[in-house]
């Protein structure tokens, strides 16, 4: 269980969608992976060594948690390394108010 503390961007959507990888993104530039901090110089190989381990890479997704704040770049590039290495992303929201 990954523990959020940041304010999410509000959306309409009813979707959850399942995931073993969540990279959260603070605007502060902060990123961490399942939960523990890291280099983004790390990230993309962090990520590949998890879904080594992984029974089900087939099915793996990668959760962006973004602080509202976060670049748009900054998430777009998230995406891009996602689907480097041919994985589906999804971006995290919270409900509207």
């Amino acid at each position: 269980m990954v523990q959020i503390n940041v304010t999410l961007p509000e959306s309409d959507s009813k979707a959850v969608a399942p995931s073993d990888l969540i990279v959260m993104m603070t605007k502060a530039g902060d990123l961490s992976f399942n939960g523990k901090k890291i280099k983004k110089s790390n990230l993309k190989a962090k990520i590949r060594s998890t879904l080594a381990g992984m029974e089900r890479k087939d099915h793996a997704s990668l959760s962006i948690v973004a602080e509202v704040g976060v670049p748009w770049k900054k998430i777009n590039d998230m995406m891009k390394m996602a689907a480097a290495l041919k994985i589906k992303a999804h971006i995290a929201t919270q409900p509207r108010k």
